[in-house]
């Protein structure tokens, strides 16, 4: 299987496991995060393939997405092994896959140059315009409310706590994960492409808390 086929392949089984999803992390977050991940690949010298593939599975694995962690790092090993022929770039993808969620900001560091470019193109799919409405789905669908003042921002080193997806709400998400992210940033390109995404963030919520405050004063009769 050349590499054309072998990313046709791995884009079907994506759509196949992701197309339905209602949570932010659909088709379509995989897609980006792909394209992002190659170009990033191409500008810090990276493998392009290995990037390209580990991004296009990454999702399909996630712990959100299954019964738990090992059972959708399985799912996608089984598929590596009946694709791929080189074991070792196999080995590669799993690695990757399996250390780059956020989890909290605890998680291990990504051992390969390739790994980190992966991880910085999933981080910046959480950010910018983008990420907002991605936040805003996903606490959607997990019930969450947009916004309650009088609820503090949880600490979120705690992986239990992280993946307590009862608690919290849209806006606290922001400063438990989002505004993170750009200091968590492993390449210079990522950085760079992170910096824009997390100034739009900040004037965000400026104009939120701006127009929640005016709408919650009482009017004066």
């Amino acid at each position: 299987m050349d590499h054309e086929q072998l990313i046709a392949a791995a884009e079907g089984f994506a759509k196949e496991q992701l197309g339905r999803d209602t949570t932010g992390h659909d088709w379509f977050h995989t897609d980006r995060v792909r394209n992002t991940a190659a170009l990033i690949a191409g500008m810090e010298g990276a493998d392009v393939l290995v990037c390209t593939i580990a991004a296009l599975l990454h999702d399909v694995a996630d712990e959100k997405l299954n019964d738990s962690k090992e059972a959708g790092l399985q799912k996608v090993a089984g598929w590596l092994e009946e694709h791929l022929e080189d074991a070792g770039q196999t080995g590669h993808i799993m690695q990757i896959i399996g250390t780059m969620s956020f989890s909290g900001g605890g998680g291990a560091p990504m051992a390969t140059l390739e790994g980190q470019c992966v991880q910085d193109a999933d981080r910046l799919d959480a950010l910018g315009a983008i990420g907002i409405a991605r936040t805003m789905v996903f606490s959607g669908a997990k019930g969450r409310p947009v916004y309650d003042p009088e609820e503090a921002p949880r600490d979120e080193s705690l992986q239990k706590e992280y993946r307590d997806y009862s608690k919290g709400t849209a806006v606290n998400h922001f400063y438990e994960k989002l505004l993170k992210l750009k200091d968590l940033m492993n390449t210079s390109y990522g950085r760079k492409l992170a910096e824009e995404r997390h100034d739009f963030m900040l004037l965000y919520l400026e104009q939120f808390y701006k127009e929640w405050n005016q709408g919650s004063r009482k009017p004066l009769i």
